[in-house]
């Protein structure tokens, strides 16, 4: 017997449009619905004390205010930052995880290709909401080094090649690719030793284990006060307003520059109104006390972005940063 019939079909075909019409309202409700609806997480991809944390706290509290969620700052270490962008690059792109990078997210990639494996993470999976800050890298020594200036380190090293240790966050990271740059202009050879981030690199400065390190002002600007670190030259083109006393690398003769910068990213896919929301808070911590306050502590004054500026900026980066790391070449 003919099992069915036009009935049988029309039912099914109503069935199929009803499923269809709450499929579509879902959505409907989903897109709609407010954002963040839950805690935010901020990945740090470096150890506490380095400038990514020292930026992402106070950006994580003033972001808090703004968008009536708590945002969890998570330091995720690990290959030079590569471990938490990857994670960032990876996640669900709803907008409730976030990532504080700096400038080592223009350089890992490529640093990957020239090891010969796949890069962990492309440029094109994370996208830029804001940069915060923008320091050049200072060359910091101990304040009993025997150095007072960048040509006695300099001299030294070229008398000493590969016997002066100097630390980084790791290889070819912000700490790493300055010093290399500066070594390789004054024609000498330093002992790379690399750490997990720029707080335990601090750390090994200050005990004993390196004799140097690249670092932003922000990361060793209490030692300075403290009078347990020297600050010799800076990669920047003009002298620092905090250590305005401290010579610019160029102004002892070497031609080399480097900025340590902090941006916000989120995953390739947050949908566009978050990303929108996401600016607009930035912006509006802009003038939060608070981090205002905390950066001053820091010496590092705000160089705000806002993300079509930081989107360019971060392509030109990605451009010049990735051929120093193919000048450097592969470090074992």
């Amino acid at each position: 017997m003919r099992r069915g019939g036009a009935g049988t079909r029309a039912s099914r075909r109503a069935f199929v449009a009803a499923a269809g019409g709450l499929a579509l309202a879902g959505a409907a409700r989903a897109q709609d619905a407010p954002w963040p609806s839950r805690p935010l997480t901020m990945v740090v991809p470096f150890p506490p004390g380095g400038v990514a944390d020292l930026v992402g706290r106070p950006v994580a509290a003033a972001l808090e205010k703004q968008l009536g969620q708590p945002v969890v700052v998570e330091n995720r270490a690990g290959a030079g930052g590569g471990l938490g962008m990857q994670q960032v690059a990876r996640a669900k792109p709803d907008g409730h995880t976030l990532l504080m990078a700096l400038s080592s997210i223009s350089i890992l990639p490529e640093a990957d290709r020239v090891l010969g494996r796949a890069p962990m993470y492309a440029h094109r999976d994370l996208v830029p909401v804001a940069r915060f800050t923008a320091d050049p890298v200072v060359l910091a020594v101990r304040a009993d080094a025997p150095w007072k200036t960048v040509a006695d380190f300099v001299d030294d090293a070229r008398r000493r090649p590969g016997q002066i240790p100097y630390g980084s966050s790791g290889n070819y990271g912000t700490m790493h690719v300055p010093m290399e740059m500066l070594a390789a202009r004054a024609g000498a050879k330093l002992l790379h030793v690399p750490y997990t981030g720029a707080g335990p690199a601090v750390v090994g400065l200050l005990g004993g284990q390196v004799d140097a390190l690249a670092t932003g002002p922000s990361s060793i600007v209490q030692q300075v006060k403290a009078g347990k670190v020297r600050v010799l030259g800076s990669w920047g083109d003009a002298r620092l307003a905090s250590l305005p006393d401290v010579p610019t690398l160029k102004e002892a003769g070497f031609d080399v520059a480097f900025s340590q910068w902090a941006g916000l990213f989120v995953p390739a896919g947050t949908p566009e109104p978050v990303v929108a929301r996401l600016r607009a808070a930035s912006r509006a911590i802009l003038a939060d006390a608070q981090m205002l306050q905390r950066f001053e502590t820091l010496g590092t004054p705000l160089q705000y972005l806002d993300a079509p500026e930081f989107a360019r900026f971060y392509e030109r980066e990605n451009d010049v940063l990735s051929d120093v790391v193919r000048r450097i070449g592969k470090v074992e």
